[in-house]
C-alpha cells in the first residue's frame, strides 16, 4: 500500500505547526504538500521539514486548493476556521475523489462554536451551566448547532460534503483555549490568553471581565497534536477506529478553568514581575466595555464567554488522554514573559 498524500493549510501556524511536527516525525514516509504564503514561510517549513513540498498561495487560491485537494489522500485543514471560501474549494476537490479511493478531510473548527449564548445575550464573565459532549449528543454539535454560532457556516460546508457524497469522509476538531509552545515552524505561541496579557501588559493595569465566572476548557498543544495524529492514522488505514461525517465531531480538553482566576493570575504576574505599576484590577462589566479594549480582537468573546467541552470520542475511540503535567496556571508567568519580551518591556 502506497503512502498517503497528505496536503496542509496553516503548516506554519500555530496548530498545524504542531500537527505536523508530529504527523512529520511519526510517519516520515508519507508525502506531504502544505499551503505556504511565501519565499519565507517555506524557508522556514524545509528548514525543519526537508521531505515536504509546498505549493505557493492563500487560501484564496481557490483553483489551487481545489486541485490539491483533488490529489491528496488526506486534507489537514488547520488554517481558518471561518474562511468560507477555502472550505468551499478543499470540498470541490474532495468530492472529485471516488468511493474506491476517498479524500478524508480533517478540518479544524474550535469549541468557541459553544459560546453563542453570550454573544446573543452580550453577556460577560457570567456562568453558563450547559457542558457539551461529542459522544452521547453530538448531534447537538453536527446538527442541530444554530446557524448563528461561531464556526458553524463553515463546519457545516464540510459536514455538508461527507453527506452528500460517499467519497467524502470528514472528521472535525474542536479545540478549546490552547496553551503551550508549539514545535513547528512558524507560529508557536496561542492567541486566547497571550492576546490577553498583551493587553493588561499595554494597558498598564489588570482587567476582569465581569465576575470572571465563565467557564472554559483547556489544552496543551502538543496534546492535541496526538487528536490530529490518531485521525490521520486512522484516515491512512481507511477509516480505522475513527467516526466520520455527522459522528466525526471532537474535542480535545484537559479540564475546565474559570477566566477570571486566569486574569487575575496574569495580572498578579505581571505585577510582580514589574511589568505594570499596580496590583489593582479593573472590571469591565459589559460586552461593550470588553470590545473596546481592542478594536482588532473580541475579548468580551474570546475571553468572557462560555465554552464548556467534554471530549469523550477520542479518549473511547484512540485511548487519548492528556499527558502534559502542566496545570493551566502553571504556564501563566511563562505566557506574560513572552508578551513582555515581544512588546520591548
Amino acid at each position: 500500500m502506497a503512502p498517503p498524500k497528505v496536503f496542509l493549510t496553516g503548516a506554519t501556524g500555530y496548530i498545524g505547526g504542531d500537527a505536523f511536527y508530529v504527523l512529520y516525525n511519526k510517519h516520515p514516509d508519507w508525502s506531504y504538500t502544505a499551503l505556504v504564503r511565501s519565499e519565507e514561510r517555506a524557508k522556514q517549513l524545509k528548514d525543519k521539514f526537508p521531505n515536504v513540498s509546498v505549493v505557493f498561495g492563500t487560501l484564496d487560491s481557490l483553483d489551487l486548493l481545489e486541485e490539491e485537494s483533488k490529489k491528496a489522500d488526506i486534507i489537514f485543514h488547520f488554517a481558518d476556521a471561518d474562511h468560507v471560501p477555502s472550505a468551499q474549494a478543499i470540498v470541490k476537490g474532495a468530492v472529485a475523489h471516488t468511493a474506491d479511493r476517498p479524500a478524508w478531510i480533517i478540518h479544524t473548527s474550535g469549541s468557541g462554536i459553544l459560546g453563542f449564548e453570550d454573544t446573543r445575550a452580550k453577556t460577560v464573565g457570567v456562568e453558563r451551566e450547559k457542558v457539551w459532549d461529542d459522544w452521547d449528543n453530538v448531534h447537538e454539535l453536527t446538527v442541530t448547532m444554530p446557524d448563528d454560532a461561531l464556526h458553524r457556516d463553515v463546519d457545516k460546508i464540510i459536514l455538508g460534503a461527507g453527506e452528500a457524497n460517499s467519497a467524502v469522509k470528514t472528521a472535525i476538531v474542536a479545540p478549546p483555549c490552547i496553551n503551550g509552545t508549539g514545535r513547528g515552524a512558524g507560529h508557536i505561541v496561542s492567541q486566547q490568553i497571550p492576546t490577553f496579557a498583551r493587553e493588561v501588559l499595554k494597558r498598564k493595569k489588570g482587567i476582569v471581565l465581569g465576575e470572571g465566572r465563565n467557564i472554559w476548557n483547556w489544552v496543551h498543544i502538543h496534546d492535541l497534536s496526538e487528536v490530529y495524529l490518531a485521525l490521520g492514522e486512522a484516515a491512512a488505514a481507511g477509516g480505522g477506529n475513527a467516526t466520520w461525517g455527522k459522528d466525526g465531531y471532537y474535542f480535545a480538553e484537559s479540564g475546565p478553568f474559570y477566566w477570571g482566576d486566569v486574569q487575575r493570575a496574569v495580572s498578579k504576574v505581571a505585577y510582580e514581575k514589574g511589568y505594570i505599576p499596580t496590583a489593582e484590577i479593573d472590571t469591565l462589566g459589559s460586552y461593550e466595555e470588553g470590545l473596546k479594549v481592542n478594536p482588532n480582537y473580541n475579548l468580551s468573546y474570546a475571553c468572557g464567554s462560555n465554552s464548556r467541552s467534554k471530549s469523550i470520542r477520542a479518549r473511547k475511540l484512540f485511548g487519548w488522554a492528556p499527558k502534559r503535567p502542566e496545570q493551566l496556571l502553571d504556564l501563566i508567568p511563562e505566557i506574560v514573559e513572552t508578551e513582555a519580551r515581544a512588546l520591548g518591556l
